[in-house]
């Protein structure tokens, strides 16, 4: 019998490479994501692999989370594999002069984002006492940067909560881990720098970053790990990159 598993974030990057990945190896999915016409267009592709299923909502409603994931029907409504990918960053501005609209989506997103969708979820894992959580952290997660502040706190809650949900969880039988990823060539940087492009790409110049198609082979491996075995806690990183803030860009990769 297949397993399903859910993946926020779904419409691009990490989201929507883990969920192309797990669509092929007989997962069925449940996609999500804010931006109905991209889930449909997903829905299409996957559909030829696997059962799939979508719910459009913004992780940040509360109330659109709990009703969405509730209202699952019945052949969706055992989740296996939960993978809270959404996340974004906005703006790298030094904390005196910092947005607080930025402020509140990083916060909202990153954090009580994943909150909310977990603690729909977390309640029929415990029922069936089975489950594996995967959270999508960031080295940002582990270091902090120059300009990094909001978002770096917001990773690294996500580290806390990743080692608490691990911890409480335990007593059930439920596998939880994270991800951190460093350098990533996604949306993630036009998001960032609110649609400029040219800087978007200046931070990728003369190196090789980890493809979304990277993190997504990896979260597959971990995910079918043998019950008995968890992966707590990963970090990846190009090659090209020693830390959060050292990148070798004369490597030619």
């Amino acid at each position: 019998m297949s397993k399903t598993a859910l993946v926020t974030g779904a419409t691009s990057g990490i989201g929507k490479a883990t969920a192309r990945i797990l669509a092929r190896n007989n997962y069925k999915i449940i996609l999500c994501g804010r931006r109905e016409d991209r889930l449909k267009e997903l829905e299409k592709e996957l559909s030829a692999f696997t059962e799939i299923h979508t719910l459009s909502f913004d992780v940040r409603d509360k109330k659109a989370v709990f009703e969405s994931i509730n209202a699952l029907p019945s052949a969706f409504s055992k989740i296996d594999v939960l993978i809270n990918n959404a996340g974004n960053a906005h703006g790298l501005d030094p904390i005196q002069t910092g947005d607080l609209e930025d402020w509140d989506a990083m916060i909202d997103i990153n954090v009580k984002g994943l909150l909310y969708v977990s603690k729909a979820i977390i309640p029929k894992m415990i029922e069936q006492k089975s489950g594996h959580i995967i959270n999508i952290g960031s080295i940002a997660g582990k270091e902090v940067y120059p300009n990094g502040n909001v978002y770096c706190a917001s990773k690294h809650a996500v580290d806390a909560l990743n080692k608490s949900m691990r911890m409480d969880l335990n007593p059930y039988g439920i596998r939880v881990g994270a991800i951190h990823p460093g350098m990533v060539e996604t949306e993630f940087s036009e998001v960032r720098f609110k649609g400029d492009t040219d800087r978007a790409a200046n931070t990728y110049k003369d190196m090789k970053p980890l493809q979304a198609e990277d993190i997504a082979d990896i979260i597959h491996f971990v995910v079918s790990r043998p019950y008995h075995v968890n992966i707590a806690d990963l970090i990846v990183f190009p090659t090209a990159q020693a830390s959060a803030t050292i990148v070798n860009r004369d490597l030619n990769l």
